[in-house]
Parts: structure tokens; C-alpha cells; sequence
């Protein structure tokens, strides 16, 4: 820590370097922050760190200035022991220490003043047609500071995509984050990222990683990190921008939101646009670069709907509905190995057992199975015939020879953008581009018309722009 002592008198405290280099772009309260008191103090009183009030109070009622929350259920009042009253504070954020109306945020002021020396991509891959037109509008956008909607299917290389951005963007000192929402998605990008940028300084920030609270060059981070960051990102890439929890939680939105310098560029991917996103990109309001087609030029495959007869009832008398059963064998003697999504976890529960009996190597995974990650490898070697899942899967997993299969389809669950994402597990894999998609129903719903007219107008699309051999 280094001291700057003011001739002939002891400063109150000292300025710190590592307190400024904690603090920059940061959203923190003093309790994260490991100094006294006084040293906080005395740069607050020499301008150089903000203290922002946490809880504002509006016409409408309180607002969370760290998490945005603005729904007045979500705030109570507690005995202060700081401020000896009854003080107001944020429920929704309160895992991350509490805010409330006494506990100032801090940000340092002035900035980053970060520098890092030149960086070089060194991934050897070869863009699509569709990738390279994508990758150039992503640069652009990045020059201009500027939004940007990549739309693009299941299986097109969106990660790939970016590399010649992040390149741009950290060579012109530009701080670049990969927000997602999910940490499995950052525990698969991050390696795939690091390799492409070998000797960068990368950060990869979740639940319980090592680098949280890291500020580097290069950040990928779950959105739920962002919310202790604050103007710190020139260049946000929103990674699965409709996926849930960011599609529905209003916080994470503004988590991303505030991480970004206000001027800044923001680049959005996904294969299944919210209905807003698409009437920006199609008025013009949001710029939007399409990737129709896959970068083993070979089509989606497009599902095909199966009546399966009153399906719950069938598992109530614990039965697997014929119609799913020889569909399940045939893929078993072909050997080619079967997503099976179905809507619930009662309904996962049911399944498994019946498929054992019927001497299928199966299992079955959801959001909240300890043993989750260790079923989808042995899936991902081989080792069973059918996993059967929850929505869990629906997005970026990719298994060879992988046919796909959606139990009870017509289930409110499965709306249009979760069946494009499933259908979007078959077929990917550049060996095996071919896949059987099949929708077992109740009853045929606008969501599965929906997504199978959205699958065939993305390989007409393609088709026309001759991105499809």
C-alpha cells in the first residue's frame, strides 16, 4: 500500500492504491471492502470515492440503487444499530450484504485508468459466410458504440462470432464483458474464450468463483456478478438475452444496464428474440445481423408432431404411451442416443423408472440435481440411451448423433422459444447433421406451430442467401 505523507503533518489517513484499484467501476458498501473506516472516509472526504445514497425514495415508493427493484413488497424496515431508527432496506439483494437507507454505495471517482499491453486471437477456425457477416457487424458496432441484435439459430458458432470483436475491442482499450445468465454457460465459455486469447488476463465470475469481485480486460460473468459493478464495461455482449431468469427479472436487466459505461456498445445473441426485440429489429429501432443457418451448412432439422393420447394419464397407470415407446426403440437399435424433455419434475420422476423397466440406460436431470453435470457426461460418452430432462437442456448442449424428443408437448411450459431451442439439440454436431425431432401431444398448440414455422422459415432463409449446401 503506498503512503503519501503531506510535509510537516500526518495526514488523517492515506491514500491507498489498492483501495482505488478495488473500487474502480465497483458498486460496493463499506463492508466489502477489507480497510478501516477511517481510510474509506478520508478519500471519500477527499473526493476521490462517491458515496451514493443506496435506497431513494420516489413518488412511487423506494427504489434499490445497487439491484433497481422497485416493487415495495420487496422493502422492510429494521431496528439500525448505525443510525438508531428503523431503517429501510432491500429484500431482493439482501444475499449480498444488506443496503439500506444508512449504508452508502461506493464508487471510486475519475474512472478506470486501466491499461493492458495488445492482445492477439490466436483461435485458427474458419467463419461461415453467415459468421464472417455477423463478426464485421459486431466490429461495427463496437466502433460506433452502438446496439446490436445477433439472431441467430441454435448450433451457428455464436461464440466464435465475437473473437474478432473482443480483438478489436481490447486493442483499442476497450473493456469487454459476456454477461449470461446462467453459470454453466460461463463454466463452458470461459475455457473455449481463454484458449482464443492465450495470455490475456480473463476473468470468469459466478457463484463461488475464485476471480469474483476481479475487474480484468476481458470479463465473463453470470448477470447476477454485475450487480456490484457500475459504468465499468465499454463493450456488454448479453449472451442468451431471452433466456430465463434475465428474460423475466427486471434486476438483472438493470444489473446489465448499470455494468455499461453510457456510452457503450451492447450486442445481444440469441437463436429466440423476445416479441419487443423483434418489433425493434424489424422497425429499425435495433440494429440486427441474421445467422439463418448453421456453420456445417447443413439445414435445422424440423419437427414432426406425434398424437401420444392422454399422456398423464398413461404414466398415472405407469405406462410409457405406445406411440413413445417404439419411437424410443427405434432410436435404441440404431444406436443413437434420445433427449426426452418433458414438462415437470413429477413427470421426470415417473418417466425414469418406466424407461428402466423397459431395460433403456436411462436417467434423468433438473435444475436442482446435485448429480446433474455427472449424468450429462455419461450421456455426452455414450453410456445411457435416453436422458430425459426438464427445459434445463434446452439450450446449449451438444451431443453426437442426438435426436430429440418432447413428451407432453403441448404443456404450457414449452412455448415457442423453449421448442425452437430444443429442436435446436439435434443436429448439431458437424459428423452427424441430421436429427429426428418429435412433439408427443395431447392436443397440437400455436406454440408448436409456431415453432416449427419459425425452424422452416430460418432454412428458407438460409437457402436463400445460400448458406446451405
Amino acid at each position: 500500500m503506498e503512503v503519501i505523507v503531506i510535509a510537516g503533518k500526518q495526514p488523517p489517513s492515506e491514500y491507498s492504491r489498492n483501495l482505488q484499484s478495488l473500487l474502480e467501476s465497483r458498486h460496493l458498501l463499506k463492508s466489502e471492502l477489507p480497510f478501516p473506516d477511517d481510510v474509506i472516509e478520508w478519500h471519500i472526504q477527499k473526493g476521490l470515492i462517491k458515496a451514493e445514497k443506496p435506497i431513494e425514495e420516489t413518488t412511487k415508493g423506494f427504489v434499490c440503487k445497487r439491484c433497481g427493484q422497485d416493487q415495495q413488497v420487496l422493502f422492510a424496515r429494521y431496528p439500525c444499530y448505525a443510525c438508531n431508527k428503523q431503517c429501510v432496506y432491500c429484500r431482493s439483494c439482501v444475499m449480498m450484504g444488506r443496503v439500506s437507507e444508512c449504508t452508502p454505495l461506493l464508487t471510486w471517482k475519475g474512472g478506470d485508468q486501466s491499461k493492458w499491453p495488445p492482445v492477439q486471437m490466436v483461435w485458427e477456425g474458419i467463419l461461415s459466410a453467415g459468421q464472417e457477416k455477423a463478426a464485421r457487424s459486431i466490429i461495427e458496432a463496437i466502433r460506433k458504440k452502438e446496439e446490436l441484435l445477433i439472431w441467430a439459430v441454435c448450433g451457428s458458432g455464436k461464440t466464435e462470432i465475437l473473437f474478432q470483436g473482443i480483438e478489436f475491442a481490447l486493442n483499442h482499450g476497450l473493456r469487454v464483458c459476456i454477461a449470461t445468465p446462467r453459470t454453466d454457460v460461463v463454466l463452458e465459455l470461459a475455457p473455449r474464450v481463454k484458449k482464443a486469447f492465450e495470455g490475456a488476463e480473463i476473468a470468469a465470475l459466478y457463484g463461488g468463483s475464485p476471480d469474483r469481485g476481479m475487474l480484468s480486460p476481458l470479463m465473463i460473468s453470470t448477470t447476477h456478478q454485475l450487480f456490484r459493478y457500475k459504468e465499468a464495461f465499454d463493450v456488454m455482449i448479453v449472451d442468451e438475452v431471452d433466456a430465463f431468469p434475465y428474460s423475466y427479472d427486471q434486476t438483472l436487466q438493470y444489473a446489465v444496464e448499470k455494468a455499461g459505461k453510457r456510452q457503450s456498445a451492447r450486442i445481444y445473441l440469441t437463436a429466440t428474440p423476445s416479441r419487443e426485440m423483434k418489433k425493434r429489429a424489424e422497425s429499425g429501432r435495433l440494429k440486427a445481423a441474421h445467422i439463418p443457418a448453421r456453420y456445417h451448412r447443413k439445414p435445422l432439422p424440423e419437427p414432426s408432431f406425434t398424437w401420444c393420447g392422454n399422456w398423464k394419464k398413461s404414466l398415472k397407470r405407469h405406462i410409457i404411451p405406445l406411440a413413445v415407446k417404439r419411437w424410443l426403440f427405434k432410436h435404441k437399435e440404431q444406436k443413437q442416443p434420445v433427449f426426452l424433455f418433458v414438462p415437470s419434475i413429477p413427470a421426470l420422476k415417473s418417466v425414469v423408472p418406466l424407461l428402466k423397466k423397459e431395460h433403456f440406460q436411462s436417467e434423468g436431470v433438473y435444475a436442482d440435481d446435485p448429480d446433474r453435470n455427472e449424468k450429462v457426461k455419461r450421456f455426452r460418452d455414450g453410456t445411457l440411451d435416453i436422458l430425459v430432462t426438464t427445459t434445463i437442456l434446452e439450450r446449449g448442449v451438444t451431443v453426437k448423433k442426438a435426436q430429440v424428443g418432447v413428451l407432453g408437448a403441448e404443456s404450457a411450459v414449452f412455448d415457442e422459444s423453449a421448442l425452437v431451442q430444443i429442436s435446436g439439440r439435434a443436429g448439431r454436431h458437424p459428423q452427424y447433421t441430421t436429427g429426428d425431432v418429435r412433439f408427443f401431444h395431447f392436443g397440437k398448440t400455436a406454440n408448436m406451430v409456431a415453432a416449427r414455422r419459425h425452424i422452416r422459415r430460418m432454412n428458407k432463409m438460409a437457402l436463400l442467401e445460400n448458406l446451405v449446401d
